[in-house]
């Protein structure tokens, strides 16, 4: 059995058959083939278009070597870890997976498997750490979506499963038994269900009002300096600018409190979803 053969026969245990959930965002899809990429794939041969639930053996074995395995390299990459950035694409796409083989790798994550990419990966030295690191970055993306809530017990089980086969691919060791998923590990999970970052603009209103109310608590203490001798309206004025400092206090501190909390999340997420470069990332080739 080839590397690549064996590595389909992992994948399709976690893909199972014909599935069309409305919250999966791949649609219909069949032995892990959606719809979409089964007609794009008919379309080149020339094929009239068909149920992907029609489609048959040959069909997923050609589909998943075409757009998966040697768009990612993985004939070029150790056993085992090939078989983790092939899962990963198939589940989230190719570029996505390649990413997370790049972040733990250290190097420029443009998606793309080049020279330095695959240098990277003959320097590493530790399979296991890197099957490890390439898991963590895909379950970091995973709970990023805001699909999560629905499919991350499955997805959390996928991967489980890929880094116990990784890992024993990688260094030779006793090759694990397939651990059974949790309900939803087949579903796609794609970039574009990510969580919305923060908006900062709360924050900002929030703060610009505190500015204001205390802008405002100035001139009325002002006033309140001219009506002095009118004991009665200089105690009204003295309670009202009272209130609006606490306002304007609160206001500026709930802002900031909430900027750095926004912004901080804004950071977490783009690192999560490889939206940024890290600063110790080599360039990518």
């Amino acid at each position: 059995m080839t590397e690549f053969e064996r590595a389909l026969a992992r994948v399709l245990t976690h893909e199972g058959g014909y599935v069309n959930d409305p919250r999966d965002p791949g649609g219909a899809t069949n032995r892990g083939i959606t719809q979409r990429v089964y007609d794009a794939y008919r379309d080149r041969l020339g094929l009239q278009r068909v149920p992907v639930r029609n489609i048959s053996s040959s069909e997923v074995e050609g589909i998943y070597r075409s757009n998966y395995w040697d768009l990612a390299k993985c004939d070029m990459l150790p056993a085992g870890v090939s078989y983790v950035v092939f899962d990963g694409a198939v589940n989230s796409g190719v570029a996505q997976s390649v990413k997370w083989l790049q972040r733990a790798l250290g190097v420029t994550p443009d998606g793309v498997i080049g020279n330095a990419t695959l240098a990277a990966v003959q320097n590493y030295g530790n399979l296991d750490r890197l099957v490890d690191a390439i898991c963590d970055r895909r379950l970091a993306f995973l709970k990023a979506l805001k699909t999560w809530k629905a499919f991350g017990k499955g997805w959390a089980s996928r991967v489980a499963a890929v880094r116990a086969t990784g890992k024993a691919w990688a260094t030779g060791g006793v090759e694990a038994q397939p651990l059974g998923l949790a309900s939803g590990a087949s579903v796609k999970a794609l970039i574009s269900d990510a969580k919305p970052a923060p908006a900062l603009a709360v924050a900002d209103a929030s703060t610009g009002g505190g500015i204001g109310s205390g802008g405002l608590a100035a001139t009325l203490q002002q006033v309140q300096d001219q009506l002095s001798p009118l004991s009665y309206s200089s105690e009204l004025i003295g309670k009202v600018v009272a209130g609006l400092i606490v306002v304007s206090a609160a206001l500026m501190i709930g802002g900031l409190a909430y900027r750095w909390y926004a912004a901080r999340r804004r950071k977490e997420r783009a690192d999560a979803l490889d939206l940024q470069v890290t600063a110790n990332a080599q360039p990518a080739a």
